[in-house]
């Protein structure tokens, strides 16, 4: 620490060039704290899928329904602790265009589907008025946020898929519960409500649903479970595909692209970028310094202690720029999705912010090596004479 004046007045001598090197590292910090989240959010189902829930689906396709019937048969299979349902509704709020834009809407059996994701915490005095009404549903606190939403509103929803027998395509809802996620990670953005409601008053479609739910008691047994749901509507009009959670999650980011591989290609990039911008910085600052280092080590500096001061100065710069990018980055992304609600979950996980740090380290190490190997080894007589 008693060298630290020393090392903030070598800093301070170009102040505009450091200054701009400072914020070059704090803008890819930035940046490198957003793609973070941002990768978060394409894989958000991936990462907090269950390892004991498994889909059934369709085997042509997602979109195409299952009959109501065959709950009651996937309830049978040895290994197979709970099974719900849920459904695509597709219904828009307000705006056409942008309502229920990213909002995963759907009519389940809401005791099962609860005890289902037991990540979604919600209130038990919520939960009871749920459950009760026919016309209830509840949403993730960030849907609510987004629209404003408090318990007890009364929400319209105009259906672009199904009707009720009546024609009517508006739909409506008693808003009993908002929920929240156990962990940063859980989606937190659904609007639930009953199917035995829907069901009797759509226009058509009675008694399918879109896709089975199945929690069992050994996630080992993964592959001969799923295989025995299937085998039971083999031959039939209505065959099935039985996956994990997270297979499912996944291949729906997959039709997207690996969003994860192509931002840590940005991110190899930029660091890469940063690593020329930064080390040329401190190759300069040496150079100019060169008589200077050469006064120190006529006073008594020993190698190892120029060798230190040097990746003290390029340490320092990193931190101070790296540091700075990291919490403006994460302030901004507490702040909210940039989207307005797009995204189901926006935040830098922890690993990140940490790798984070470990990179600003690395950095003013890298940057500063071969600037400090070269002040390391200059002779006193060889710096008096450039000087």
């Amino acid at each position: 620490m008693r060298f630290l004046p020393l090392v903030w007045a070598n800093l301070k001598r170009k102040k505009a060039r450091t200054l701009f090197t400072l914020l070059s590292i704090l803008i890819a910090f930035l940046l490198y704290a957003y793609l973070g989240a941002v990768r978060v959010a394409f894989r958000a189902g991936v990462d907090v899928a269950g390892a004991d829930r498994l889909f059934t689906t369709h085997k042509t396709s997602i979109i195409q329904p299952l009959p109501i019937a065959y709950l009651e048969r996937i309830a049978q299979v040895p290994g197979v602790e709970l099974v719900t349902h849920a459904s695509w509704f597709g219904g828009i709020y307000q705006n056409p265009n942008t309502g229920f834009q990213g909002v995963f809407q759907s009519p389940v059996d809401p005791e099962k589907y609860l005890e289902m994701y037991p990540e979604f915490r919600l209130p038990e005095e919520q939960k009871r008025a749920f459950l009760a009404d026919r016309e209830g549903a509840i949403v993730g606190r960030k849907t609510a946020e987004r629209y404003g939403w408090k318990v007890g509103d009364r929400i319209p929803v105009q259906g672009t898929i199904w009707r009720k027998k009546d024609g009517s395509r508006t739909w409506e809802f008693n808003l009993h519960g908002i929920y929240d996620g156990a962990e940063a990670g859980t989606d937190t953005t659904q609007f639930l409500f009953h199917y035995d409601y829907f069901d009797e008053a759509r226009q058509f479609g009675q008694g399918i649903v879109g896709w089975y739910v199945v929690r069992i008691a050994d996630p080992q047994a993964t592959a001969a479970i799923s295989s025995a749901i299937d085998a039971l509507f083999e031959n039939s009009p209505n065959e099935t595909k039985t996956v994990t959670e997270k297979a499912l999650a996944q291949s729906f980011a997959d039709q997207i692209g690996d969003v994860g591989s192509i931002i840590t290609w940005v991110v190899a990039a930029v660091f890469f970028t940063l690593l020329l911008v930064a080390g040329n910085t401190m190759a300069q600052s040496v150079r100019e310094r060169t008589s200077e280092l050469g006064v120190l080590k006529t006073l008594g500096f020993q190698p190892g202690t120029v060798l230190g001061l040097v990746l003290a100065e390029s340490s320092l710069l990193a931190i101070l720029g790296g540091g700075l990018g990291l919490a403006l980055g994460g302030l901004l992304i507490a702040s909210g999705d940039p989207t307005g609600g797009f995204l189901p979950v926006f935040y830098l996980p922890g690993r990140d912010a940490i790798l984070g740090a470990l990179l600003v380290l690395a950095l003013g190490l890298v940057t500063g090596i071969l600037p400090a190997l070269r002040a390391m080894r200059l002779e006193i007589v060889e710096a008096l004479r450039r000087s």
